[in-house]
């Protein structure tokens, strides 16, 4: 399947006059030149093709159940919080890990899942009282924010599912407004890995208890080139 998708793309070509094409010897592509009038002949640079990085169209946002979405997981939050925002030097598990819940969004292909594009996960630290953290998606997937977003609500609503009363996280700077547009409010700012945060909450009533561990959904996003 990982080998289908590397193969899958899109290609433009501009108008080319060519009636008849043939492949010499040399695997060049050339014309009939004796056939053909002046104005069909054509040589392979006439042809102008534009490739473009095939972007699949159907999401999987679910639970964590197969070792292979656990690895994939884990090495996206490496690659986002200690490569990419060099938050954390090597690794960001911590002791969270073996409690909390974890959430991927699973890009598909031909109606399997095929890759992991975005994570969080979600754990109830005490009695009604629940968290999530570690908010990751690939780069190529930020050009929008329903991603993120379709992973905060599937995350919040199965914490209301089981029993929430209070919704919290530690949010990084630059994704506050994204939170207050999905009904969080600001109680405060804190200090987290020497980054500045804000403590936010969710507010349940716009978050519906899904008992649904997997739920999926099209999306016309094309993933950035």
């Amino acid at each position: 399947m990982r080998a289908l998708r590397r193969v899958l793309f899109v290609v433009g070509v501009r108008e080319v006059n060519l009636v008849n094409v043939a492949r010499t010897k040399s695997g060049d592509f050339s014309c009939f030149q004796s056939a053909a009038p002046d104005f069909v002949r054509a040589t392979y640079a006439d042809f102008t093709v534009a490739p473009y990085r095939f972007a699949p169209g159907e999401f999987r946002i679910k639970h964590v159940s197969e070792s292979w979405e656990r690895r994939a997981c884990a090495e996206l939050r490496r690659a986002v919080f200690c490569d990419e925002q060099q938050i954390f030097e090597h690794d960001d598990a911590d002791a969270l890990d073996a409690c909390a819940l974890p959430i991927a969004a699973i890009a598909c292909l031909i109606g399997q899942p095929d890759d992991v594009v975005g994570t969080v996960r979600i754990c109830e630290t005490e009695p009604g009282t629940w968290w999530g953290s570690r908010l990751a998606v690939r780069p190529d997937y930020r050009r929008s924010a329903w991603l993120g977003g379709e992973l905060i609500h599937h995350a919040v609503c199965t914490a209301h599912a089981r029993g929430a009363k209070h919704f919290y996280a530690q949010v990084q700077v630059q994704n506050v407004k994204l939170f207050e547009r999905l009904h969080w409010t600001t109680l405060d700012a804190v200090i987290v890995q020497g980054r500045p945060h804000v403590l936010m909450q969710a507010d349940l009533a716009h978050y519906p208890a899904r008992a649904q561990d997997d739920v999926g959904f099209f999306s016309g996003l094309r993933a950035a080139a």
